[in-house]
């Protein structure tokens, strides 16, 4: 008797009537107030964030975000050790230099900003949830759940890619490269930050190919058997991406961006639904 009620409670959750119960009643003025304190909130966690990034800034801008400007980065230590690679050179360093009067100081508001965003992202993932919960069904909360959860895991990951390998393998490359041997490379600090943030967060939302997959494929647009079907197109539109994402023209930067991404492919195809059984 018990277990015939906790069914019909369930079953009282997932309906249509009882979906929304949490916000039932509430006004459209009620749910702009509750968007507004929603907003409130992100906005000043991220200015905490923003001032405490900005104060800490002075201490790891050198190692951490000008780390690939030198061969004590841990990525040319470890690479210095493998014969195909000129990453021996213990000498290399590259001297960034400044043009403008406020650009150090605009690239330190700038830089604790996007510093900022990366670190409260878990946070403003769970606003965005918390916002849209009450209007979802009891499986359309589980599945809203994961898909924040992965997207989120995802993206830090992305971004710790693009900032360990993809980065300092482009940076490198170009900054060594020489069409003439008259011609001394300068690197200018705005050229450098928009790289570096451009090349990490573009890596970071790449990152999401996964999720997309999941997305579509509960929407019934595109079915696991329509990415395995189509796996040999997606290889050509990756390579492109990848040309795009690294400037650089040797083959072995190229495949350390294609190949993640291709395994992100896969792992979309893992997680997309499959067709469904046609009905005779």
């Amino acid at each position: 008797m018990t277990q015939e009620k906790d069914e019909i409670r369930e079953n009282d959750i997932e309906s249509p009537e009882n979906a929304n119960a949490e916000d039932e009643g509430m006004t459209f003025w009620g749910h702009l107030e509750v968007l507004r304190w929603a907003l409130m909130r992100v906005v000043i966690v991220l200015l905490v964030f923003v001032v405490g990034c900005f104060l800490a800034m002075p201490y790891i801008f050198d190692d951490f975000v000008l780390g690939p400007t030198t061969s004590d980065f841990f990525l040319y230590k470890w690479m210095s050790g493998l014969p195909f690679f000129n990453f021996a050179d213990k000498s290399f360093h590259v001297d960034i230099i400044n043009i403008n009067v406020a650009s150090q100081f605009m690239t330190h508001i700038t830089t604790s900003f996007w510093f900022s965003l990366v670190l409260i992202f878990p946070y403003l993932v769970f606003e965005i949830w918390k916002f849209i919960r009450p209007a979802l069904f009891l499986n359309e909360k589980k599945n809203i759940g994961f898909a924040f959860g992965f997207g989120t895991f995802m993206f830090f990951l992305g971004c710790a890619v693009g900032y360990c390998l993809v980065f300092p393998f482009t940076f490198r490359f170009l900054t060594e490269y020489q069409i003439s041997e008259n011609i001394t490379n300068q690197i200018n600090l705005n050229s450098y930050m928009g790289n570096f943030l451009m090349m990490i967060f573009v890596m970071g939302v790449v990152f999401e190919l996964p999720l997309l997959s999941w997305v579509l494929s509960r929407l019934g647009i595109v079915n696991r058997e329509f990415l395995q079907q189509y796996r040999r197109h997606a290889v050509v539109v990756l390579l492109v991406l990848s040309a795009v994402i690294t400037p650089s023209g040797d083959p072995f930067t190229l495949m350390v961006v294609f190949i993640p991404l291709y395994l992100l492919y896969e792992l979309g195809i893992r997680l997309a639904r499959k067709k469904p059984a046609e009905a005779d």
